[in-house]
């Protein structure tokens, strides 16, 4: 296929549909959808004749039943507004099919809440008799994760009362958006030619990693200055934040906000501190690669402003391809998967699944959305890059992982959780990486060994930096303080010389950089960033490894050491791997992955994700 016209200013309905997704799998016509709107709001009316009647059970599978049916639905009904809305905002029927559609999630939650409440008011015997019930096979997980929260979970009143004290006690979130999306204004700052040019959050990676290095650094002072003109009411929405997340714990019957945030995923805190731990044992690799950089790059001093630029701008140009070439691309890479597994890509690739590319009023970026009984959706922006082939993997990566698990998952437990969601799609990023170091000449190879480093600095080291900063403001918290901006700046800083080691000149201005993070405002998320890429390595590895002693279509030089997952290879690192993404939600998160190889209540996926970084660092010396 010849690529077509497209980008900002090409409207939609220029870009062949060849080129976009199949909304009409979902629903072949809008009239299709509006019956299924009306249909839906009956069930919710079926639904409401269930309550209070749920110690019956009979009454209670009746009752999941239609609540599987009416998610299944909406799920449907939100993705055809939604998708159609991201692939055009500008369209104004997509807009009101939204808005309709927000309204109808909103009653469908309204409508299903009951359920979990009454179920954890059963006795505890009836509960077992019920997870061991063939007719409540399909709920087996989930009654058992109700059992496990039972002792958290509040009488009927008590939490509706909680539902509606979400919104007053928020605000610390939303003054924290407010403020910086709406109200805080940036300089106009000049770069090396002395030209105006703009900083906002909008550019401000996008300016960091320019080769001016003017630009970066006032780039990076207006930022920063900035935030620390307010610092003082970001240091309260924060503080915000952290005692409305306390309150929410210590109502539950946790101890503090780190334990109730775990638990929701079935995590140990014990987890939580090893990863901090692991990562302080490893930070000599990290150490070593701000003096590569430093000293490649010729710099007398290294500041926080120079550790988004690339060691080579040249590589990238050299991966220029068409979307087919880049899908042949990421097959070959992925070969080492096995054939099911590049029968299902295929499809992903041509059975309408893909929106390609950028049009007039599209989302940026991109992303994979499963719709169970359908088919997943990926929307691309696709560029002639090597970025736009990883992004091309790692979005199929996620789609894979959707597909598999709704082919071999009841819908109850076909869903799998966000502490495993960046595994499949990073498993396959590291495929490509490899695949396509085997193959590259010097230049590619340091673009490659670049990104790679870069992407365990800023997805590793960096988050389980972050998770560290929650750990300290959210134990003030515990111990009844507030957060004072001053006290978190002189942290800040303290934590960058600590990660980024004496090479790295540590501006006074990094201390604000805090106070711009907006996953703070959502507590103890950014570890699962570290932990998802490190299971996700320690999958590759195991698979190159096995493939690479099998078939030899890897080189050894790429190996690494052994199989983290299988050292004895009973049962091969693909097969395992390949359960995994069948498994969706139908365990613990920890289970599914420990069952497949990777056990992060130990260190050793984070180990091998941190010395595969030490080896690519040692390979990236060697060629510059």
């Amino acid at each position: 296929m010849n690529t077509p016209s497209h980008g900002s200013k090409v409207a939609r309905k220029d870009i062949p549909a060849v080129f976009q997704w199949k909304i009409q799998d979902i629903y072949a016509t809008q009239e299709e959808w509006e019956k299924a709107c009306t249909a839906l709001k009956e069930l919710i009316a079926e639904l409401e004749t269930c309550k209070g009647s749920l110690k019956d059970a009979g009454i209670l599978l009746q009752a999941l039943q239609l609540r599987d049916r009416m998610s299944q639905e909406i799920d449907k009904i939100y993705a055809y507004a939604r998708l159609q809305q991201d692939a055009d905002n500008g369209d104004v029927n997509a807009q009101a099919l939204s808005g309709k559609a927000e309204g109808i999630l909103a009653a469908f939650y309204n409508a299903v809440s009951f359920i979990d409440s009454e179920v954890t008011s059963l006795p505890k015997e009836q509960l077992e008799q019920l997870k061991n019930d063939p007719l409540f096979s399909d709920y087996s997980f989930y009654l058992e994760d109700l059992e496990r929260m039972r002792e958290h979970i509040l009488p009927g009143e008590q939490e509706a009362i909680l539902a509606q004290s979400q919104l007053a006690t928020g605000t610390g979130a939303l003054a924290f958006r407010a403020l910086v999306s709406a109200d805080m204004e940036f300089p106009v700052i000049k770069d090396r030619n002395g030209n105006d040019a703009i900083v906002s959050e909008g550019c401000y990676m996008l300016n960091m990693s320019s080769d001016d290095r003017v630009l970066r650094k006032n780039s990076f002072f207006g930022l920063m200055n900035t935030y620390h003109h307010y610092r003082n009411t970001l240091a309260a929405t924060l503080t915000g934040t952290c005692r409305s997340r306390y309150f929410y714990a210590r109502v539950r019957g946790y101890q503090n906000s780190m334990e109730a945030s775990l638990a929701e995923e079935n995590i140990p805190v014990s987890l939580y501190n090893g990863l901090i731990q692991t990562i302080h044992a490893h930070l000599k690799p990290l150490h070593e690669y701000i003096t590569l950089k430093k000293e490649t790059l010729g710099y007398d001093e290294f500041h926080p402003y120079d550790l988004y630029v690339p060691l080579s701008q040249e590589g990238e140009k050299s991966f220029s391809c068409t979307f087919a070439e880049a899908c042949e691309t990421v097959k070959n890479a992925l070969q080492p998967l096995g054939q099911a597994y590049i029968e299902a890509l295929q499809k992903g690739m041509t059975d309408g699944w893909i929106d390609i590319y950028e049009n007039k009023g599209k989302r940026s970026g991109a992303y994979s959305w499963g719709v169970y009984g359908v088919h997943p959706y990926v929307l691309l922006n696709f560029q002639p890059r090597y970025n736009s082939i990883s992004t091309l993997a790692h979005e199929l990566g996620h789609s894979l992982h959707s597909y598999f698990s709704s082919q071999a998952q009841p819908y109850a437990k076909s869903d799998y959780s966000i502490f495993c969601a960046e595994v499949a799609s990073t498993t396959n990023e590291n495929l490509l990486l490899e695949y396509a170091l085997a193959r590259a000449d010097k230049t590619q190879k340091i673009f490659l060994l670049n990104q790679f480093l870069e992407a365990v600095r800023t997805t590793v080291y960096r988050q389980v930096q972050f998770a560290e900063f929650e750990k300290f403001i959210h134990d003030k918290i515990t111990m009844g303080e507030s957060l004072q901006a001053e006290e978190l700046e002189k942290y800040w800083l303290e934590s960058n010389r600590t990660y980024y080691g004496p090479d790295l000149t540590v501006d006074k201005e990094l201390g604000s950089e805090w106070s711009r993070i907006p996953h703070f405002h959502t507590p103890f998320y950014v570890y699962k960033y570290a932990t998802g890429y490190s299971a996700a390595t320690a999958f590759s590895e195991a698979i190159l490894n096995e493939s690479a002693d099998k078939h030899r279509t890897v080189p050894p030089s790429n190996a690494g050491s052994g199989n983290p997952l299988n050292p004895c290879q009973s049962v091969s690192a693909v097969e395992k791997y390949l359960k995994f993404l069948h498994a969706g939600g139908s365990d613990y998160s920890l289970n599914l992955l420990k069952e497949a190889g990777v056990d992060l209540n130990s260190p050793q996926p984070v180990q091998v994700t941190l010395e595969k970084f030490a080896r690519k660092l040692k390979e990236l010396k060697e060629l510059l």
